[in-house]
């Protein structure tokens, strides 16, 4: 084996162990949410039995009411009607929320997509993993994503941007400089090999301190 493809093989290697890593992180998180979820859940039960041993139904319709608009204001589930979809920038939101990252996510695919689950989840969970890392250097108080997903007639069209500490980034190459090491690199690169291979559009652009990456890819 050569020393060129010894280094592809570490570099992969490598990028696999941050995949494993970040996903673990994830599922933590989102453990950890659903016993929140449930121990809430016992609280507002006993609470209610309370109102309802002492026949107090106004007090019960209040507390539902009350119940009711917290929920609104805590779902951010998102439902963009592709199941790869849901599962990738869900589990994406719960781990940027996690680090005290505001995401903004407007995403619907409204049509069955030609392109591969395997390409889907490459490209958003590379995006998301990007932009989050690029958020930790800021303050939580300005730490800020937002998503775009949606059909431009016959193509998909993704837009994310975050928030940067720098004004603008310097570009090198296709790419923008980047202190996160090697494995950041290679998902840039892998997304770049997808766009291509779909005979896509992708566009990065770093100005006023936000960086946005835009991608547009065919369907039909």
């Amino acid at each position: 084996m050569s020393i060129v493809s010894r280094q592809i093989d570490k570099r992969i290697a490598a990028y696999q162990r941050e995949l494993i890593e970040t996903h673990y992180q994830e599922v933590e998180n989102m453990y950890r949410q659903i016993r929140g979820w449930r121990h809430d859940y016992r609280n507002h039960i006993q609470m209610m039995k309370v109102l309802a041993a002492n026949g107090d139904m106004d007090g019960i319709r209040a507390y539902l009411d009350e119940l009711d608009t917290d929920l609104n204001t805590v779902d951010t589930v998102v439902k963009t009607g592709n199941a790869m979809a849901d599962a990738i920038l869900n589990s994406k939101i719960s781990l940027a929320q996690s680090r005290a990252i505001t995401v903004q996510c407007d995403a619907h695919v409204p049509v069955k997509l030609r392109m591969s689950e395997l390409d889907l989840c490459c490209i958003l969970g590379n995006l998301f993993d990007n932009a989050i890392e690029a958020s930790l250097s800021l303050p939580e108080e300005e730490r800020l994503i937002r998503v775009y997903m949606d059909m431009k007639g016959t193509q998909l069209y993704i837009s994310f941007t975050n928030l940067t500490a720098e004004k603008k980034l310097e570009k090198v190459g296709k790419l923008f400089r980047t202190t996160k090491g090697d494995g950041h690199g290679f998902g840039l690169v892998r997304i770049d090999a997808i766009i291509e291979r779909l005979d896509g559009y992708l566009s990065r652009n770093s100005e006023d301190g936000a960086f946005t990456t835009e991608i547009l890819i065919p369907q039909v």
